[in-house]
């Protein structure tokens, strides 16, 4: 009854909050915030698409764009964490082929490996599932509202200027899809003058990847850019066991993308993608398994994608935006002797409208959003969802040091009815130090894709019934302080999560309708609680950053008679990077990683994995406009299939052959390439 009462006068509160921020910006009337804004005499040109790259020492004016309103990144109630490019550029040659590692080695972030067969992998923030993050490319959800864990590695980092991450409930900003927080992927704007970069990559594990960006103005208002790759993986038996350690694929994508800007400020920006891949896992060549079959596990995935952004200044202090996107996704999965055909779309059409004063932004729009799944294999699990909602903004600057944003979004949702989610922000920033504080609610709508399906695919799954939304309420204190060269920070969490969706097996007297697992809300809550501590310091050309991730996350037991852990969520965990970088002409970083016990489930061989280290060295050498780089992952060998095979002695009732990933599953990997870079 509570969240109830406080989700009302939240939304109630806004209403008023709008009238008056639209009467006040009558009256003061500043220059249109959408195009520029002025801070202490300093202005910067921002659109939605607009970004540019900073160093360390500008961060500050960095505008994000995932917190609706473009404010400045220090003076945004909400927080918002920034990977910039040069740390992108950094964690390109390490990874090229996709986003996993630039994400993975942010505090409070952990890619989770929901696949060991074919390698598919979801983002979880701050301990929650994740399912719960959603994914954007320039504020669209191109990837799909509930993106596919497969979906994190067929991104390139290629043409990323930023990446902005919201941890906590964001569905006030973004709807259900967005209970756990946003990445939002920024990319990279056409330049005034052609420019360009291809990057060859080949590592020791027999894969190879080839990258490009091109930009370029086309007319005095237009530009554009193109990116484009193709990557390659033989799979790996890294332990001779017969059963493939490290998926193979081939995999090629595009996305050009056109910017126009007219006379009058308006704005539009157009991206369309394709990607298709084909990846193999399970058993190699005449290998069996332990019951003496071969299980061959492949996908096919074909997806395009379209989305566009357009945006206007109404007089002299409002803008109107509009945006929409669409993504359709073809699958084709192999599970043994089992093949399925599916097909995921998902579409956006949002409108909102916004405003400025000297002391107040707002916003307010409506959306529509839609999630169909179609499968001509198990029709049982098709489902389409409509989604209209309505949503608002109000940012208010009470003084010089004193700040909030208050955020709330009403759904109505096809399956799942009325939901209402909302955020209140606030900042604290006298002289060098920054305080924030967050709290939000949200919901998530269930499909059949939890992670434990990702492994085994439908066929041992009975259809969805008696199934409730996810709901959750999320809160924290963010605590930093910068002076010169020395930047730190700490932030406290917490999350409850009420009917999660798991997986539970079906007894006997059910299994007469040949399915063995059936997804049902779990009883009571899971809690998360933890802390994250930052540091960095800039010595010279030398950049040192240390954090450590403390996470307290449980569930009632099976029983109800107790709480334990959550499976593959480590209590501790930290890391530290050393980067050595003189622009043009070399770079040299070390990075290492710890990452402590977590309990598993479902795992044979133990009930919690081992602690372990990852260390990794980076070099590059830059000779005008061509750069040589060497990288060489997982100095110490880690390998879970060192400890234990990861195979099953028996198929689970899900259908699935392995046990879950807890550690590195790679091994020692080298890889080295070469960076062209034109014009600019």
């Amino acid at each position: 009854m509570f969240k109830k009462n406080l989700t009302m006068a939240v939304a109630i509160l806004l209403v008023p909050a709008f009238v008056f921020a639209n009467e006040s910006s009558n009256k003061n009337s500043t220059e249109h915030e959408h195009s520029y804004q002025e801070k202490q005499g300093h202005q910067e040109k921002h659109d939605d698409h607009e970004h540019h790259e900073h160093s360390d020492n500008n961060i500050e004016k960095i505008q994000v764009s995932a917190s609706r309103l473009g404010r400045i990144v220090t003076e945004s109630a909400t927080r918002t964490e920034i990977i910039n490019g040069e740390e992108i550029q950094e964690k390109a040659l390490m990874r090229p082929g996709n986003i996993s590692m630039l994400v993975a080695e942010t505090g409070g972030v952990r890619v989770q490996t929901t696949s060991p067969t074919l390698g598919s992998a979801n983002i979880r923030l701050q301990g929650l599932y994740g399912r719960y993050t959603q994914l954007l490319s320039d504020g669209l959800p191109l990837y799909g509202g509930q993106t596919a864990s497969i979906g994190l590695l067929q991104i390139p980092p290629t043409d990323l200027a930023n990446v902005e991450i919201i941890k906590g409930s964001a569905s006030s900003l973004y709807g259900g899809s967005a209970l756990g927080g946003v990445i939002n992927l920024i990319s990279r704007t056409p330049a005034d003058a052609y420019e360009g970069e291809v990057l060859i990559n080949a590592t020791s594990k027999n894969g190879q990847d080839v990258t490009s960006y091109f930009a370029s103005p086309l007319t005095d208002d237009l530009s554009g850019s193109v990116t484009a790759g193709v990557h390659h993986q033989e799979k790996q038996d890294l332990d001779d066991d017969g059963w493939i350690d490290m998926a193979g694929y081939e995999r090629g994508s595009v996305r050009p993308r056109l910017y126009w800007q007219g006379d009058d400020g308006a704005n539009l920006y157009l991206t369309m993608g394709a990607m298709k891949e084909e990846r193999e896992g399970g058993t190699l060549g005449n290998a069996t398994l332990p019951d003496g079959s071969t299980f061959a596990q492949t996908q096919s995935t074909l997806r395009t994608d379209l989305g566009f952004i357009y945006d206007k200044p109404v007089g002299d202090v409002m803008n109107i935006n509009v945006r929409g996107s669409g993504m359709n996704q073809d699958h084709e999965h192999e599970f043994g002797a089992v093949l399925e055909d599916d097909n995921h779309q998902s579409y956006l059409i949002e409108s909102s409208l916004s405003g400025y004063s000297d002391k107040t932004a707002w916003l307010v729009g409506v959306a529509l959003q839609s999630e169909k799944f179609d499968s001509d294999t198990f029709s049982e699990f098709n489902y389409s969802y409509q989604v209209p909602g309505l949503f608002s903004q109000l940012d208010y600057e009470a003084s010089d040091d004193v700040s909030m944003s208050l955020s709330a979004r009403t759904d109505w949702h096809s399956e799942y009815g009325t939901q209402v989610s909302p955020r209140i922000s606030l900042l604290y920033s006298p002289e060098n130090w920054t305080v924030r504080g967050a709290y939000g609610q949200g919901f998530f709508a269930p499909s059949p894709f939890i992670e434990d399906i990702d492994e085994a695919g439908l066929s041992h799954l009975a259809p969805l019934e008696n199934i409730t939304e996810e709901q959750a309420s999320t809160a924290s204190i963010d605590v930093s302080y910068a002076l010169g060269s020395v930047e730190t920070s700490m932030t406290l969490f917490t999350s409850e999560i009420e009917n999660v969706t798991e997986l539970e097996n079906i007894n006997d007297i059910d299994k007469a309708f040949g399915k063995q697992v059936r997804i049902v809300n779990a009883e009571g809550k899971s809690k998360i609680n933890g802390a994250e501590l930052l540091l960095r310091y800039r010595w010279r050309n030398i950049k040192f950053t240390g954090s450590y991730l403390y996470t307290d996350a449980t569930k009632e037991n099976d029983i109800g008679t107790g709480r334990i852990p959550l499976a593959l969520t480590p209590t501790h965990s930290a890391g530290l990077v050393v980067m050595w970088e003189e622009h043009g002409s070399h770079l040299l970083g070390f990075e290492a990683y710890y990452t402590g016990t977590q309990r598993l489930e479902n795992n044979p061989y133990r009930q919690q994995s081992d602690p372990y280290w990852h260390l990794g060295l980076l070099g590059q050498i830059t000779i005008g406009k061509i750069s040589l780089f060497v990288n060489a992952e997982n100095l110490l060998n880690v390998r879970q299939t060192k400890e234990e095979s990861l195979l099953l002695p028996e198929q689970a009732a899900s259908g699935r052959w392995t046990t879950d990933i807890w550690s590195k599953n790679d091994g020692f990997t080298v890889n080295a390439g070469l960076r062209f870079q034109f014009g600019g």
